[in-house]
């Protein structure tokens, strides 16, 4: 009887055990997994049961896509904390076929984040509205105030007033997703804002605001960098008098005023604001602190782009990533200027873009771009379907194409820091010449000059 108490026993303690383990395994797992945040708790946590976990999880993603390209979730995510919401999802063919391919590439653009962002609250309405709140008549409209601080004009059409529309989409899933903090209605098309589509209107050309080479390009003296003929009056927006080159060379107020252009408070190129914006996108974008470090550090060299980029220049930044910046070695960073020069040596005075370059490269197969970096250039050719800057080892690919254009600074980001190849001094190769060898004639001396005695 003992033998058996003492059997069950056991295997209690056993049986125990395992469940305890087996808890903190679950424990564990649980713990390892992402927290959502609950709106109803206030603390900050969303549930996994809410109304943004479904548009990720849903049909519905190029939305969602764009949603998280739009770094948006966070605001989202404080806005089903203190209410209800309301998403106008379009479907997805709307957003892959539908969509004007130019109006699609404005917005991807990084340059244009706060219009994608206007765009994709318009579609939020802070408030659940369920497919049995659409107004009852066809001559009425419900009108909501969106994320956006935009209306929305909620109506029925039809002859029957059966198809429920928002502005002038139609709601083709009404309901389509319901959760306890939210409702999505599938609809057919996007929802474009007002001023979002003033602000694709009034995108600036290329054509109309790139720097182009003057007709007849004056006379510099080599000696003092200045011209031999003073320059003519410019008209708005042409181009400086000087190349690039003149402007980087020391000495005071090397080229003549600077043309006047679009942008500025005073119709000139506002320079210090467009190098501030893209290195703000670099911070936005991810992946290039360490470049944009560098550029906040080194003020002179950022204000140099800019006064360049106000007097009419344009640039193309290749910014290495991260992974690229962590590679360099202390000997490369630690002589004077050196993060100065390997910096001139990315920026080129010219505007290039991911399409430009890669057409330039097919074409011709390797291409040379000067750099600020005098006299070295970068060579550019196609590999691998992409543009591959330098050669050997110290060579880098286009990998993130497009980061920021905006017409006077482009940056395309690159794999790996580039640097101008060494010098090689020719070798002097000394011959060793061979003596030659020189058969000597016997001279005429004493050996063959008879001497005579005289007895």
């Amino acid at each position: 009887m003992d033998f058996r108490i003492y059997g069950v026993s056991k295997l209690v303690f056993v049986s125990s055990c395992l469940l305890l383990v087996a808890g903190m395994g679950v424990a564990l797992s649980e713990s390892s997994k992402p927290r959502l945040s609950s709106p109803s708790s206030g603390s900050g946590q969303i549930n996994s049961n809410s109304v943004l976990v479904a548009l990720l999880d849903s049909h519905y993603t190029e939305l969602a896509e764009l949603v998280e390209k739009a770094l948006l979730l966070q605001t989202l995510e404080e806005t089903v904390g203190k209410h209800n919401i309301t998403v106008f999802a379009p479907r997805n063919e709307a957003l892959e076929r539908d969509l004007d391919p130019e109006f699609k590439r404005f917005l991807l653009e990084p340059g244009n984040l706060k219009s994608l962002q206007k765009l994709l609250m318009f579609h939020i309405i802070p408030t659940r509205i369920g497919s049995d709140e659409w107004p009852s008549r066809n001559d009425s409209t419900l009108k909501h105030r969106t994320l956006s601080n935009d209306h929305l004009n909620l109506a029925r059409q039809g002859e029957s007033g059966t198809d429920r529309t928002v502005d002038r989409a139609k709601v083709i899933h009404p309901d389509s997703v319901t959760r306890p903090d939210g409702v999505i209605h599938g609809i057919e098309r996007l929802l474009i804002p007002q001023s979002v589509q003033n602000d694709f209107n009034n995108r600036r050309s290329l054509r109309s605001i790139s720097a182009v080479k003057p007709e007849g390009a004056p006379e510099v003296d080599p000696r003092t960098h200045r011209l031999k003929k003073p320059a003519p009056p410019a008209n708005p927006g042409s181009p400086p008098a000087l190349p690039i080159y003149d402007a980087l060379a020391p000495g005071p107020s090397l080229a003549p005023a600077p043309a006047p252009g679009p942008g500025g408070p005073h119709h000139h190129f506002n320079g210090h604001a467009q190098v501030k914006d893209f290195i703000h996108t670099l911070l936005h974008y991810g992946g290039y602190n360490e470049m944009a470090d560098i550029l906040v550090n080194l003020t002179s060299l950022a204000t140099e782009m800019g006064r360049l980029v106000s007097e009419g220049y344009v640039l193309t930044v290749l910014a290495p990533n991260d992974e690229a910046m962590a590679k360099l070695t202390t000997d490369q960073l630690s002589e004077p200027g050196a993060p100065e020069q390997i910096m001139y040596y990315h920026l080129i005075p010219e505007y290039q873009t991911e399409e430009s370059m890669y057409n330039a490269v097919r074409r011709f197969g390797k291409v040379k771009y000067d750099t600020l970096h005098l006299p070295h250039k970068v060579v550019a050719q196609e590999a691998d379907g992409s543009v591959k800057f330098g050669q050997g080892d110290g060579s880098a690919y286009l990998f993130d194409p497009d980061i920021y254009t905006d017409g006077r600074i482009s940056v395309q980001g690159i794999d790996g820091v580039l640097f101008p190849p060494e010098e090689v001094e020719p070798k002097t190769v000394t011959k060793k010449v061979q003596p030659a060898k020189v058969v000597s004639k016997p001279r005429r001396g004493l050996s063959e000059v008879k001497v005579t005695r005289c007895y």
